[in-house]
């Protein structure tokens, strides 16, 4: 039985439970809002020893980092440090991406090392399998794309970006509006390559009733992919990515109905004054489903530090009504990033998910920054040290300020670090 079923009948899970302790609210709050569909709780039933989260409406925004194997750069044990730092810098989850190398191993990696939830996207394997076996991804055949969905599945992934809510409408819609970047979700490049082909429809819209019933048997967490989403502000809320939201609100209602938890993916870059009006919309058309958002980017010309025009983005998206963030590192568009540019990047994702949850009320928020504040009247180092978002690096200035070693990060400074990653 998966959460929602389980929330439909009046049960409170376990997981419901630890969410609620976490959350400092009434499990009933918690099973409410998944039977309702405004919370999921991404947890594979075979996961075990995890630190189950919830993400939705009324809860702390989460942060999701990203790791992952690729052509460009195949070392499992690079990716395990990601995984690690990432969590210890307090994501609340992470997807392995990987697209190269020992795509199977890697993720047996991230499970093995993930303390949190951990999500994928199956279309890449299938791709990536199609190219090596048959030459190309439009070789892929749909029994590859479900192979790949349940052997992910199987092997105790917690949520899954799939690219459902892709079919020729928004395809045509797309090749109508004009784009100045196009595709930018390599997902949906995949399978618009192989569409536009084939000349057939998306097998994960056509056939999405298959792909819900992996899902139900494992109680994976469906977040729908944004294949079309705009890839720079000028494509922002153009007809294309409104289509796609349409189709995404008929996808949400029929998993609900088949008993699958699902949240709605979204943008990506997308100007200030078009936030609150990309929420609002996902919001109401996706039936108040948890939205996640990547990014999202204010402005596309701060290339090295686009941490920082995600965390300006995503603080307004989250206060419009974002319940999950994907962190962004001061690589994105550059290259492949580094252990420090992903704890960077968590870093900033969770200082906009903080200042969105001030924002939208939710429970603690707003009394942790008034702790800071008194503590910093009192003139209590320690106490402003152990309230703050990152610690150890509050700990490296205050020692080197009395001119004393950083004793609280040793050879791993935080401070130096950053320092040196700026320099280079």
């Amino acid at each position: 039985m998966t959460q929602l079923l389980a929330a439909r009948k009046g049960f409170i899970t376990p997981e419901m439970e630890e969410v609620a302790r976490q959350e400092g609210v009434d499990p009933e709050f918690i099973r409410a809002g998944v039977a309702a569909g405004t919370i999921v709780i991404p947890k594979n039933r075979l996961r075990k020893g995890i630190r189950t989260c919830a993400i939705g409406r009324g809860l702390r925004t989460k942060v999701n980092a990203l790791i992952g194997t690729s052509s460009d750069r195949d070392d499992p044990e690079m990716e395990a440090r990601k995984i690690e730092v990432a969590i210890s810098a307090g994501a609340d989850a992470i997807m392995d991406l990987s697209t190269g190398g020992d795509i199977d191993g890697m993720r047996r990696v991230s499970l093995e090392r993930a303390t949190v939830p951990v999500g994928s996207v199956p279309i890449y394997q299938a791709g990536i399998e199609a190219i090596e076996k048959r030459g190309g991804i439009v070789a892929m055949t749909p029994v590859d794309m479900f192979e790949a969905i349940e052997k992910q599945a199987a092997a105790g992934i917690d949520f899954m970006a799939i690219h459902c809510a892709l079919n020729f409408e928004v395809v045509e819609r797309l090749q109508k509006t004009g784009r100045v970047t196009d595709i930018v979700s390599r997902g949906g490049a995949f399978l618009t390559g192989w569409m536009l082909h084939n000349r057939k429809e998306n097998p994960l819209y056509e056939e999405f009733d298959r792909v819900l019933d992996i899902l139900r048997e494992y109680d994976v967490t469906l977040s729908l992919g944004d294949a079309i989403r705009p890839g720079c502000i000028a494509d922002s809320l153009d007809g294309a990515q409104i289509q796609g939201l349409l189709v995404a609100g008929e996808l949400v209602a029929r998993a609900r109905e088949k008993g699958v938890q699902v949240m709605v993916e979204g943008p990506g870059h997308v100007p200030i004054h078009h936030v609150e009006t990309t929420m609002l919309l996902q919001k109401q058309l996706c039936h108040q489903a948890p939205y996640f958002v990547l990014g999202t980017l204010a402005i596309d010309v701060a290339p090295g530090y686009d941490h920082i025009t995600a965390a300006i983005g995503g603080a307004l998206a989250g206060a419009s009504g974002a319940d999950f963030i994907c962190y962004v590192t001061p690589a994105e568009h550059l290259g492949l990033p580094t252990e420090e540019d992903v704890r960077v990047g968590v870093m900033a994702a969770r200082i906009a998910a903080h200042a969105a949850d001030i924002a939208k009320g939710v429970k603690g928020a707003w009394e942790w920054d008034l702790k800071m504040a008194r503590a910093r009247a009192s003139l209590d180092r320690e106490a402003v040290a152990g309230l703050a978002i990152d610690p150890a690096l509050v700990r490296c200035y205050l020692e080197k300020e009395k001119g004393e070693p950083c004793s609280a990060c040793g050879d791993e400074c935080a401070l130096r670090l950053v320092s040196e990653y700026f320099q280079q």
